[in-house]
């Protein structure tokens, strides 16, 4: 039998455990923001025997959680830990995995790929090796970036993955012609909504255009999920949006981007943020979100809003709810060119999802 069966075999068994990794750590959902998602086994004799996974912002990272997990402590130094990302080296709101691991007297790591965190970045992988301890990197490190893509975009790019969202007719409308005093055209099913309130569930803010809140009074919280609401972002350049809208009902942390000298009260728990309305205004509310640690962002509309990131380029991934319904008239939906990832039947509606290449490319492979 060829050594290289034996490469093969080994290639499969990492897949297999950093996959568990990857599945452990993908529980938390939106609970560890700003955190990464982590996960971690811990294998001895080709099986599992300690698991654990980063929970919520604050509690302990996923590398003790696997190891206080195990029964038998004095399998430790024959067990092999796998990571989907690299364990930290630095003290803040835990101590440093590294040193865990150290103590724990684990002689072999397997690590899906860097920690882009200035704090850390390559320092934990460094810290363990001077240790003595057996570190390979790289194994599933697409999928683990990909798991990860608001942490990653958020320290490479230095702003928020910026996901665009909306429901349009079959003839590429978003809403009908009408005043801000008729309800808006419902286009999406219910199914599609609750699919909707779930991701406003996994990101940290929500933002729509001037004219959306005018319109629509669009609450911007989650119904029908469990879950922290995100944070909510709006544009009133000339502070003429009535404070009596949902939006500003204290149900959410709210942030009003106005224009200089326009700032106002609004109501409980608002604050406005006063940005210059000119060609930069798109960079200025990323800005403006990555110094407050927000990772993600979704833009739910209206088209104008959206168009504007779009002609930028920031934007990461558009998910767009297609309905069977006709309106042969009213406000056209945006048009956005990308790669188109998926599509899948929700009901009578279809939901497809594109993703920006150039972006899309940046992320997956890691940086040098």
């Amino acid at each position: 039998m060829s050594n290289n069966y034996f490469v093969r075999e080994q290639i499969s068994h990492h897949d297999i455990f950093m996959r568990r990794c990857l599945e452990l750590a993908a529980t938390a959902g939106g609970l560890v923001a700003p955190n990464p998602l982590v996960g971690a086994v811990l294998v001895c004799d080709g099986r599992i025997v300690g698991e654990g996974w980063h929970k919520s912002y604050g509690a302990p990272h996923a590398e003790p959680e696997a190891i206080t997990s195990l029964i038998n402590t004095d399998l430790l130094p024959r067990c092999t830990l796998y990571v989907n990302l690299e364990p930290c080296n630095h003290y803040g709101k835990t101590p440093p995995c590294t040193e865990q691991i150290i103590a724990a007297q684990i002689p072999r790591v397997v690590v899906a790929c860097t920690d882009p965190f200035p704090e850390v970045n390559g320092t934990g992988i460094e810290r363990l090796r001077k240790a003595g301890i057996e570190v390979e990197t790289g194994i599933l490190q697409a999928e683990a970036r990909a798991l990860n893509k608001f942490f990653f975009t958020y320290h490479e790019k230095k702003r928020p993955y910026i996901i665009l969202k909306w429901a349009e007719s079959a003839d590429g409308f978003i809403d009908a012609d009408r005043d801000e005093n008729s309800p808006p055209t419902r286009i999406s099913n219910e199914l599609t909504r609750i699919i909707a309130h779930r991701w406003r569930s996994q990101i940290q803010a929500i933002m729509v255009g001037t004219n959306t809140v005018i319109r629509d009074n669009p609450q911007l919280t989650l119904r029908g999920v469990e879950g922290r609401n995100p944070l909510r972002l709006t544009l009133d350049r000339k502070a003429r949006l009535d404070p009596n809208r949902k939006i500003f009902d204290a149900q959410a942390e709210t942030i009003i981007f106005v224009g200089h000298g326009q700032s106002k009260i609004y109501g409980e728990r608002t604050e406005c943020v006063e940005v210059c309305f000119d060609e930069n205004l798109e960079e200025s509310i990323l800005q403006t979100l990555y110094k407050r640690r927000i990772q993600s962002l979704m833009i739910e509309g209206g088209t104008k809003l959206i168009e504007s990131f779009i002609s930028k380029g920031f934007w990461d991934e558009a998910r767009v709810f297609k309905s069977r319904i006709l309106l042969t008239a009213g406000v056209k939906a945006p048009q956005v060119e990308g790669l188109r990832k998926s599509e899948e039947n929700i009901g009578d509606n279809k939901l497809i999802i594109y993703k920006n290449p150039k972006t899309e490319n940046e992320l997956l492979n890691e940086k040098n």
